[in-house]
């Protein structure tokens, strides 16, 4: 991801997450299906980990976490200033590691049982977007979960259109600043969306035998994928 997606998120990171509520109309649907699906099958596993892509301030890890607090959790984001909020938010705890990084190119050293994402993955290009489900999927520990709580385009122009007129009346109505829905939209400048069907398919290819979207709003859509023993790596 290039520096500007870092710069613009650094210099909102205080107010992300009051923003968010007011970004997405259906955030505690969202918010709520994601967590519902980040879920680790084997209730006696010891030592669940997580890793939360683009965590931003943590927001969906603090879902999470409170499902498994004992978990440990990878938190890796460009924007130091947006991880440095996530820090303020769990404070002082060992089970947390912090990672100021592009997890698009990060060597990572562990695998996971859970990996999570929200609202990140959209700025990567197609074939970014691509190669990074092939690397969830190996990241991930046999029954592993994946859940990608993103941005989707809409199978036309016409939806597509539509899904943004629908998003720029609902902010306007949301009580934020006409400075904040102004840099909100400057922000989506950078969004780089594909199709639900599209997310499908390349997270099959990379070797998920259970992928779908299972919520969608508009172009707000919830990608659930489980890595099973079907296929090997």
């Amino acid at each position: 991801m290039g520096h500007s997606v870092k710069e613009q998120f650094d210099a909102i990171a205080k107010q992300y997450d009051r923003q968010r509520r007011q970004l997405i109309p259906c955030f505690d649907d969202f918010y709520g299906v994601a967590a519902m699906l980040a879920f680790v099958q084997n209730f006696s596993i010891s030592g669940i980990r997580v890793l939360d892509l683009g965590a931003g301030t943590g927001l969906f890890s603090a879902f999470v976490k409170h499902k498994y607090p004992d978990a440990e959790f990878t938190l890796i984001d460009l924007s130091e200033n947006m991880l440095q909020t996530a820090r303020e938010r769990f404070g002082p705890t060992s089970n947390i590691e912090y990672i100021v990084a592009d997890y698009t190119n990060y060597d990572f050293s562990k695998t996971y049982d859970l990996v999570i994402s929200s609202l990140s993955i959209h700025h990567l290009t197609h074939p970014g977007k691509r190669k990074l489900f092939r690397t969830v999927y190996y990241l991930l520990s046999d029954g592993g979960v994946f859940v990608n709580a993103d941005q989707a385009m809409g199978n036309t122009t016409y939806v597509d259109t539509y899904y943004k007129q629908q998003w720029e009346a609902a902010i306007q109505l949301s009580g934020l600043s006409n400075e904040s829905i102004a840099a909100a939209k400057e922000r989506r400048k950078l969004d780089i969306n594909a199709t639900v069907n599209e997310q499908i398919v390349w997270l099959q290819e990379a070797g998920f035998a259970d992928a779908d979207c299972m919520y969608k709003y508009m172009d707000f859509a919830v990608f659930f994928a489980r890595k099973t023993s079907l296929k090997q790596p």
